[in-house]
């Protein structure tokens, strides 16, 4: 998380080092990405860099985490415009995600082609949110409607859930593997929803 510092600047200075260090991580995955290029286009010295963030790591998920708060937002809103249908919802969401990110493709594509367990897991957030005994947060779970799902109880629909999440991933990463249209990306995503929501035995 960004120091105090950091959330304390005045709002021009604070949005030229967020430019700054969206720059960099849409050059290069977090990996390769370097601390002197940030300072270098936000025009600051390294020691201030370090007074606002711990390392290039901090300021990722930082940027990260901001823009999954917007999915979360994003999600939220589709799924109350859907009635709570889960499967309609995330077709939406699916394209949103991809539509909006052609502004900056590949910030998105240096996200999914380089994915470890913790930038998984901090993506996922956007649509699911658990609590302490794992199971849905009111915060999300409440909007869904699953009086069409087969479930039994709050833990299935965290099973469900986790099963949407880890598919919706894949095909984020396919999209951009194999650099496909937003038109091929969606087509192969509905496809295996549809799978999923028919059930795989007959």
């Amino acid at each position: 998380m960004p120091k105090g510092t950091f959330l304390n600047l005045p709002d021009d200075k604070k949005q030229t080092l967020i430019q700054a260090i969206k720059l960099e991580f849409s050059r290069v995955p977090l990996y390769k990405a370097s601390i002197t290029n940030i300072i270098t286009s936000a025009n600051i010295p390294r020691g201030s860099f370090y007074q606002y963030f711990e390392d290039k790591e901090d300021a990722f998920f930082f940027l990260l985490n901001e823009h999954v708060k917007e999915n979360k937002d994003k999600f939220i809103s589709i799924l109350r415009e859907n009635n709570g249908d889960l499967f309609d919802t995330m077709i939406e969401f699916y394209r949103l995600i991809l539509t909006e990110g052609e502004e900056n493709p590949h910030f998105l594509k240096n996200i999914f082609l380089n994915m470890t367990y913790k930038i998984e897991s901090t993506y996922a957030s956007s649509f699911i949110e658990l609590d302490k005994d794992g199971n849905f947060t009111e915060a999300i779970g409440s909007f869904i409607n699953t009086a069409h799902l087969n479930i039994s109880n709050d833990k299935d629909l965290t099973y469900i859930m986790q099963i949407i999440i880890a598919v919706t991933l894949r095909n984020f990463v396919e999209k951009f593997a194999h650099d496909l249209s937003i038109d091929e990306a969606v087509n192969h995503y509905l496809n295996e929803i549809k799978l999923l929501k028919n059930g795989l035995e007959r």
